[in-house]
């Protein structure tokens, strides 16, 4: 979305405005039953002044075994093409301006009339294909390693869990395709991936699930935005993703990082009345485990590939919560 052409984001407001409304009535239930284990996810298993979460699992021992499962040399793009007319949780939006600077009335720089465009970029770095770095999602107000948000949150920039801290992430990458799981062109909307569903698809899929993999879904939900029958506005106001019981299940094994083909990662409506992005707070705050959202893996799917070696070298942007990113998985 653009900041002048918001209508996708017009159209959604009402749906985004009822899906989050839904946190406010179950706020006191759901800090109840975190209360009870705060002081479990509070606490870093890699100590109090961690920064990095799960990336700690990325290994020179596992980064050495992801090379191995390079066998073609084949290359996928999984950023999707991010432009001022992409869907985006609301106010997201962004716009690029290209400019000739100095440029206007002469010929250019120097006698050989040297002239350049550059270009300024104006918007939120939560839009398209991103990584939610640990400072993003929390729990009332509390973060990765217990940091309040008076702790490290400043406008101007994240003090701590700021992904210029992050070097990168490489190792196994795993790929579900909850459609062929599910039998189905594209994934219906509300569709939760359970813990039995991920076990399922990972077997029947031939692929195991390990400590350290950076685990995507593919859904086909992309064809929404560039299919036949394109339909944005759907695209932006609902989706299949990892429901509650497989967000824990995917932090016990202890990945890395867990990504999908969808704006949010996780099902949207929730899968409890009165809850919103559950999911996220399992993965981010109480786990310290990076989240992927709108990952092209159609590519992937279509070639039935389901290992291969996952790179991701984001821009470190010093304070930055979230980053567009053009992930690389190679098979």
């Amino acid at each position: 979305m653009s900041i002048q052409a918001n209508s996708v984001c017009g159209q959604n407001a009402g749906a985004w405005r009822k899906t989050l409304g839904l946190a406010v009535s179950g706020l006191a239930l759901m800090v109840s039953v975190q209360t009870a284990t705060a002081q479990d996810w509070k606490e870093s298993r890699w100590g109090a002044d961690d920064e990095l979460g799960a990336a700690n699992l990325m290994t020179p021992e596992r980064v050495k075994l992801a090379a191995e499962l390079v066998t073609e040399g084949k290359v996928y793009s999984l950023g999707m093409i991010v432009g001022a007319d992409t869907p985006a949780f609301p106010p997201r939006s962004l716009s690029v301006t290209v400019l000739q600077p100095g440029q206007n009335g002469n010929s250019g720089l120097g006698a050989n009339n040297f002239t350049y465009n550059d270009d300024i970029f104006m918007g939120w770095l939560g839009i398209g294909p991103q990584i939610d770095g640990l400072g993003h999602a929390g729990i009332d107000h509390v973060y990765y390693g217990g940091r309040t948000y008076g702790d490290f949150a400043p406008a101007s920039g994240l003090t701590e869990l700021g992904l210029e801290k992050l070097p990168g992430l490489v190792g196994r990458g795993v790929l579900l395709d909850m459609a062929a799981y599910y039998g189905t062109d594209m994934v219906e909307e509300g569709t939760a991936y359970t813990e039995e569903d991920i076990k399922a698809a990972a077997e029947a899929q031939g692929v195991e699930l390990r400590e350290g993999d950076v685990v995507l879904f593919n859904s086909n939900w992309m064809d929404l935005l560039d299919g036949e029958t394109p339909d944005p506005e759907r695209f932006g106001s609902a989706e299949p993703g990892v429901g509650v019981s497989g967000a824990e299940y995917l932090a016990e094994l202890g990945v890395m990082a867990v990504g999908a083909d969808t704006w949010g990662m996780e099902v949207v409506p929730a899968e409890t009345e009165g809850e919103a992005f559950r999911a996220h707070q399992i993965l981010q705050p109480q786990n310290g485990i990076y989240i992927l959202e709108n990952m092209d893996t159609r590519a992937l799917a279509d070639d039935g590939v389901h290992e291969f070696l996952f790179v991701l070298g984001q821009a470190r942007l010093k304070g930055a919560v979230q980053m567009i990113i053009n992930p690389i998985a190679i098979r």
